[in-house]
């Protein structure tokens, strides 16, 4: 993979930066006017591991799992084994680079019957990049990451219902320390927290159904920045929530559904006043002119709180700002899984859409899933992406032993 020096430290540094203007402003595309929330560490947002990613990035009130960490982690609580650890890996837009991928290390640990306690290790790579500087001088081959550690406490608050907090650190280091408009550069680096409930409880129907419900309130956590001359920007704190619905259609087979909605609680970038020539105008104090919306340069809690007000196209924009992730998932005697599911996002926050497959097996001790994405568009950089899950069950190898 090659680049740029400028592509890869003005890309990553300045243009999702809160006040680059061409990055806050409404962009024309084939007569639309698009308007999409930009954050750093985006990957935070990827999902991690297969059996979500085939079911449309669905999983905050899915069965708990392994890899309940990223989705909802007050799932644990519900979890039938005391001890589980599981490996995820995705090639990340193979159609564009061969060499960025994502790697997800996640486990729990029951602690009694009420607490439980959980890890993860979040690690993207960028692959490698030769950077330049304007004379096409080469400066070195460097391979930029980021990562994130993080670890949970979920307790169950009664027979239906649970809660979690988690905690964790991002490391984001894009730039390698090379100078950027000489400007010095350095690695990002915050901290955030997740809040998550989970509600399950069965129905009484004449098939036997399973409800549940979850919320996860996610990277609630400071600005990061990569260097001191540019203000720092907002992390992608998350709102998610969602039903699902389990039918036991047999002793040997099972059927299940969910929907799950996110919106960014961050700021939505405004419109700018702009002169007869199309450049943005500033007032007397040297900063631009807001037509529409509000500043984006707001502390975390007023991006949150003001998230849901603060679109230059009002209430109808607000909508389009969640995103819609359905799934479906089919289990015949705990042993196969057939999955498929969509992913929904509108046309001026980004226009992602996709569909997804998936399977998953288990076997004694061993799980293993995989996904594949199957975009709308005719190209998409998400063609060809798949994902693998690698899970061991630890009670069972102690009930084998």
């Amino acid at each position: 993979m090659k680049s740029l020096f400028t592509a890869i430290v003005a890309l990553c540094v300045m243009l999702i930066s809160a006040q680059t203007l061409t990055a806050q402003d409404y962009r024309d595309m084939l007569g639309q006017r698009v308007n999409t929330i930009t954050t750093a560490v985006p990957f935070l947002m990827i999902a991690p591991d297969a059996r979500a990613g085939a079911m449309g990035d669905a999983g905050v009130s899915s069965s708990p799992d392994i890899n309940s960490m990223h989705w909802n982690p007050a799932k644990y609580a519900f979890m039938d084994q005391d001890f589980g650890v599981a490996l995820n890996y995705t090639p990340w837009l193979r159609s564009l680079v061969p060499d960025i991928n994502l790697s997800y290390l996640t486990g729990y640990r029951r602690l009694d019957d009420l607490q439980t306690i959980a890890f993860s290790m979040k690690y993207f790579t960028l692959g490698d990049i030769n950077y330049t500087n304007q004379l096409g001088e080469s400066l070195g081959t460097f391979r930029p990451n980021e990562f994130s550690l993080d670890a949970a406490y979920i307790r169950q608050l009664g027979q239906h219902l649970s809660g979690a907090v988690a905690a964790r650190f991002i490391y984001s280091d894009l730039t390698q320390g090379q100078d950027a408009a000489g400007m010095e550069t350095q690695a990002g680096i915050a901290y955030a927290a997740d809040v998550a409930v989970y509600y399950q409880r069965p129905l009484e129907w004449d098939t036997p159904t399973q409800f549940a419900a979850g919320v996860n309130i996610s990277n609630m956590g400071n600005k990061i920045t990569y260097t001191d001359e540019v203000n720092a920007d907002f992390i992608p704190i998350n709102l998610r929530f969602g039903p699902s619905l389990t039918f036991e259609l047999d002793d040997y087979n099972t059927l299940s559904f969910m929907v799950d909605f996110n919106k960014l609680l961050v700021p939505t970038p405004p419109v700018y006043e702009r002169d007869e020539n199309g450049q943005v105008m500033f007032d007397d104090d040297g900063d631009p002119i807001i037509a529409e919306g509000r500043d984006p340069n707001r502390s975390v809690v007023a991006g949150m709180l003001g998230s849901f007000s603060d679109a230059p196209g009002g209430f109808n924009e607000e909508l389009q700002e969640f995103t819609i992730s359905a799934g479906a998932e089919y289990w015949y005697d705990e042993q196969f899984a057939i999955r498929a599911g969509y992913f929904h996002e509108h046309e001026n926050k980004g226009n992602r859409k996709y569909f997804t497959v998936g399977l998953g097996l288990k076997y004694n001790v061993f799980g293993l899933d995989f996904s594949y994405v199957i975009p709308v568009a005719q190209r998409s950089p998400l063609e060809n992406v798949l994902r693998f899950s690698l899970s061991f069950d630890f009670d069972a190898l102690r009930a084998q032993q």
